[in-house]
């Protein structure tokens, strides 16, 4: 178990490692995402990964990037320029301020997903991120989050800007790491 302060120094070790990798993507690679966002997930008493899901980092104060997200989808209906819109935003200003994230991440699945459904009913995990001769391993309480939650809306107009065509009975997840029992290697 980390003290607070250690905690504290992980997690935002953590997201600023995120906001590079994200930058880097974005401005370098398409925005495709890197290995560094598709962590592995291991359920306990498992040592193999069961999958490996892509996850968002959310802002703490979503309101503006959400305004931002949806106005740049229905703006358009050309997906070509939804995508050139959305780069051009995230490039600039997104994810300049690693403090300004909040600790939950969230990640989006499809209808029917095997891995969404244990990780509902389990309601943990174990997210391991790997890139860059870094790594972390975060536990984390799962839960599913509700359509008025800020958090769902972000998700949902980011995925949105990038997949025009995604289905009605999605589901979202939300992960909270618990960052006291968390891991970086090599440490912080």
């Amino acid at each position: 178990m980390l003290a607070d302060s250690s905690a504290q120094a992980l997690r935002d070790h953590f997201f600023g490692w995120q906001c590079r990798l994200r930058q880097l993507s974005v401005r370098n690679a398409g925005g495709r995402p890197t290995s560094g966002m598709r962590p592995d997930v291991v359920f306990a008493g498992e040592d193999e990964a069961a999958a490996q899901i892509t996850v968002l980092i959310v802002k703490a104060e979503p309101e503006e990037a959400i305004d931002r997200f949806r106005h740049l989808y229905r703006r358009t209906h050309d997906p070509a320029d939804r995508y050139d819109a959305a780069m051009a935003y995230l490039a600039a200003v997104y994810y300049q301020r690693p403090a300004g994230f909040a600790d939950e991440m969230s990640a989006l699945f499809g209808p029917g997903v095997a891995v969404a459904e244990r990780l509902r009913a389990d309601g943990r995990c174990e997210l391991r991120f790997s890139q860059y001769e870094q790594s972390y391993a975060l536990p984390c309480r799962v839960r599913v989050l509700d359509e008025a939650d800020p958090a769902f809306q972000a998700t949902y107009w980011h995925n949105s800007l990038f997949n025009p065509a995604l289905p009605a009975d999605i589901q979202i997840l939300g992960f909270q790491p618990e960052w006291e029992s968390a891991s970086a290697e090599p440490g912080i």
